[in-house]
């Protein structure tokens, strides 16, 4: 039999992609439409972020949680959630006073991980990161890390591990040592972001290299590299990702109609290469999800 591969859709994301696309999902609603789409094109996993129905802009309101995700489940199609703890974790220094941040964003593990914990879906994202990114910085600390990966462990979640570069994947395997990741660990491979490992192939391939030899892994690249990274994720042996989050278009100029005509691509990709596209049962087979 051919290796299943699993496409996860990153639904919306964070960024400031509103005003760039119409197609972006913003409501609850619509968030919730287009993840059923994605699933139906062929997405075994949604992540999901929120955002201000009326802005556009990223939230951590539970309630907008709440909607999406009982959306979601009320379809009974049995796609795997996939929330992100990310939000709260920007910090761009004061110009007068660098100890202040000079746009929200910081936030305590426990907010950035409550909706998680309240609606237990069955991953969330975890960014084992600090790095410059874009013009802000990231910040996620060992120990905010470890608290965040200790209580939804508790809770029954499997954590994502968001890496961008070869020392997150360092950091993530030192914890994992200590326990603190159950097996086997997930893997997400972020690529392209500035500033972090370019979407290359050896970029991914030594970012592989540093896995853990349990580890379950997945891909992606940003903008111009989306699909590309598709591709390189699969001869490598790895899973997938696209979605709205990482890229607006469908090729130069082609603004992506919604998430679904993406994962419908990689799912032809994934095909033709000689693979095939996980169900959600085989998803959670692979990555050890109940």
């Amino acid at each position: 039999m051919s290796r299943p591969v699993i496409i996860s859709c990153a639904v919306t994301g964070s960024g400031d992609t509103t005003g760039l696309s119409p197609h972006v999902p913003v409501t609850p609603a619509q968030i919730a439409d287009d993840a059923l789409a994605a699933h139906a094109a062929g997405a075994a996993v949604v992540h999901i972020h929120v955002r201000h129905p009326e802005t556009g802009a990223p939230s951590r309101d539970l309630d907008l949680y709440r909607q999406v995700v009982t959306r979601i489940r009320a379809a009974g199609t049995g796609v795997i959630l996939n929330l992100t703890t990310g939000i709260g974790a920007r910090f761009s220094p004061d110009p007068v006073d660098p100890n202040r941040n000079a746009s929200p964003g910081m936030a305590q593990p426990m907010d950035r991980m409550a909706h998680v914990l309240d609606l237990a879906p069955e991953i969330c994202s975890l960014d084992v990161a600090t790095m410059n990114f874009g013009k802000h910085a990231f910040v996620n600390t060992p120990d905010h890390i470890t608290e965040i990966a200790t209580a939804v462990r508790a809770a029954g979640v499997k954590p994502e591990l968001e890496v961008f570069d070869l020392g997150h994947i360092a950091l993530a395997k030192s914890l994992y040592a200590k326990g603190i990741f159950a097996d086997p660990p997930f893997f997400q491979l972020c690529l392209g972001v500035p500033w972090g490992a370019p979407a290359t192939p050896e970029a991914m391939q030594a970012m592989r290299a540093m896995l853990p030899p349990n580890a379950n892994w997945s891909a992606f690249g940003v903008g111009a590299q989306h699909f590309p990274a598709v591709a390189m994720s699969v001869v490598m042996g790895g899973h997938v990702r696209v979605g709205l989050e990482d890229s607006l278009y469908m090729s130069k100029g082609v603004l992506a109609p919604g998430n679904a005509p993406m994962v419908a691509r990689a799912a032809r990709l994934i095909r033709e290469i000689g693979c095939e596209v996980a169900s959600p049962a085989q998803a959670r087979t692979i990555l050890g999800l109940p």
